[in-house]
């Protein structure tokens, strides 16, 4: 049951209130930005809920049990809170809201309603719609390991142990051209044969894009420098200058940890797993079996 403080209680019970909703965003870099519905700008639990932005919420349909549940809220973009360049470059995702029922005469009064994460984001013209998603919907993400011949750490993570810090495997960059929205050419990275980025990261460290991640596909090596295509189109494009720091990629494969890493020791995969056709197999006078072992 949810706890109202007492001023509020008491408010509520009154015949006539002077109640609002407030939301206070924080993004996953820490930044803190309040927003309310009413005419005036508020203040309390430590945030100025802004009341330039415009924001408005739908209804909120809750069910029992751990069903997740959703809401949207619109508001107009402005250059003191959200830009239409941070909603696209993904600047919010994951981003957790909270919503508070406040009494604007007295913003001392309020009570927590709710918390929700940020989830699709639609955009149209100098408008938004940003759909909330309650904690339950983390149960739907999938959980724990599973068996596979590839390795299932990230590179460099604590399970992997491969310290990456340093080249070559990871390496500061500029861009020197970018062809399409999809792919950038950078200098600074000769060194490296083709495909040593491919499956690699990288990060923007200068310009538009500053501090955002991108995911390599293919590294290939051309006239003006490293060719670095992306799994995904960049929602802005960055500018020749930009500095970058990229980072080596890893296909997950025994081999791969083996030759180009040198930490088969920390490889978290099970490469000599008999595949799921072995489960079919059967006796027969073209296969030997004397016990020996499946992989040598």
């Amino acid at each position: 049951m949810r706890d109202f403080p007492s001023a509020l209680t008491a408010h509520l019970a009154q015949t006539s209130t002077t109640t609002c909703h407030a939301w206070r965003l924080t993004r996953a870099d820490g930044l803190v930005l309040g927003f309310t519905e009413h005419d005036h700008d508020l203040e309390f639990a430590g945030t100025v809920f802004s009341a330039a932005t415009g924001f408005r919420a739908s209804e909120v349909e809750s069910g029992l049990g751990l069903e997740a549940d959703a809401a949207d809220v619109a508001g107009a973009f402005s250059d003191e809170a959200i830009s239409a360049d941070d909603l696209a470059l993904g600047r919010y995702d994951g981003a957790r809201v909270e919503a508070f029922l406040v009494n604007w005469q007295s913003p001392a009064d309020h009570a927590l309603l709710w918390v929700r994460d940020l989830g699709e984001v639609r955009s149209a013209g100098p408008a938004f719609a940003v759909e909330l998603r309650s904690l339950a919907a983390r149960l739907d993400q999938p959980r724990g390991r599973l068996y596979g011949s590839r390795c299932d750490a990230d590179l460099g993570d604590g399970r992997c142990a491969r310290d990456i810090s340093a080249p070559p495997f990871r390496m500061g960059a500029t861009i020197v051209a970018v062809p399409d929205e999809m792919t950038l050419v950078a200098s600074g990275l000769g060194d490296r044969p083709a495909g040593w980025f491919g499956g690699g990261r990288l990060r923007f460290l200068t310009g538009l894009l500053a501090g955002l991640t991108a995911d390599i596909s293919a590294h290939g090596i051309e006239a003006g420098g490293a060719r670095l295509e992306l799994w995904s189109p960049m929602a802005r494009l960055p500018s020749p200058g930009d500095g970058l720091e990229v980072t080596a990629g890893c296909d997950k494969s025994f081999d791969t940890c083996r030759d180009k890493f040198a930490n088969i020791l920390n490889f978290q995969g099970f490469p000599f797993l008999p595949g799921s056709d072995f489960a079919y197999g059967y006796a027969d006078a073209d296969t030997v079996h004397d016990g020996r072992p499946i992989v040598p």
